[in-house]
C-alpha cells in the first residue's frame, strides 16, 4: 500500500476550509448595534413592550436578583454554593456574571455585559432552584408559574393549616 507523505513546507498551501464564524471567534464584538425601531413603531407600542426592546440593545452593566424557589429549606451556605457553582458555569460558557448570596431566598448577579441578557435570563430559569429573575422594573418567570406574591399566600394558608394560628413566628427567614 502507499504511504503519502506530507512535507514540512506547507508554505504553498491555501486553506479554504475557515468560514466567517471561525474569523470572527473570540473577537471582541462591537459595542455599536444598530437600532432597528422606527420612531413611528414606538407610537403602537405599550411602554413594557419599548422597555423589552430597549434591554435588547444594553451593552452596559447589569445587575438583578434571583428569587430561589420558596418552601425549600437552605442555609446561607447552601446559597452561596449556588451562586458559585452558577457563577463557574456561565464562565465556562463564556459569559463574566458573578452571583452572590443576598439571604436564604435571595441571589445576586451583576455583569458587564448587559448584552447577554438574554441568555443569562435564559440559563437562570433553567436552573431548577430558581423562581424568578427581577431585572430593574421587569420580572421574569417560567410560562405558567404564578407570581411570588401567591406562591407566599398559599405557603402561609399551608403553614397555618398545618400548625395552627401560632405558627406565624416560626419560619419567616424562610419566606
Amino acid at each position: 500500500a502507499g504511504k503519502i507523505h506530507i512535507p514540512d513546507d506547507l508554505s504553498d498551501v491555501i486553506d479554504e476550509e475557515e468560514d466567517d464564524d471561525w474569523k470572527i471567534w473570540g473577537k471582541k464584538q462591537s459595542k455599536s448595534q444598530q437600532f432597528d425601531l422606527n420612531p413611528s413603531d414606538l407610537d403602537k407600542m405599550e411602554p413594557s413592550q419599548i422597555q423589552a426592546e430597549l434591554m435588547k440593545h444594553q451593552t452596559g452593566p447589569i445587575f438583578g436578583f434571583v428569587k430561589l424557589r420558596l418552601g425549600v429549606k437552605r442555609t446561607p451556605d447552601v446559597v452561596s454554593e449556588t451562586a458559585i457553582k452558577w457563577t463557574k458555569v456561565l464562565k465556562t460558557g463564556g459569559l463574566d456574571v458573578r452571583f452572590m448570596g443576598v439571604d436564604v431566598t435571595t441571589i445576586m448577579f451583576s455583569t458587564e455585559a448587559g448584552q447577554d441578557l438574554d441568555e443569562l435570563k435564559d440559563f437562570i430559569l433553567e436552573q431548577p432552584d430558581a423562581y424568578e429573575v427581577k431585572i430593574g422594573d421587569n420580572v421574569y418567570r417560567r410560562p405558567g408559574d404564578p407570581s411570588l406574591e401567591e406562591v407566599v399566600e398559599r405557603l402561609h394558608s399551608q403553614k397555618g393549616k398545618n400548625d395552627g394560628p401560632a405558627s406565624d413566628k416560626s419560619g419567616k427567614e424562610e419566606l
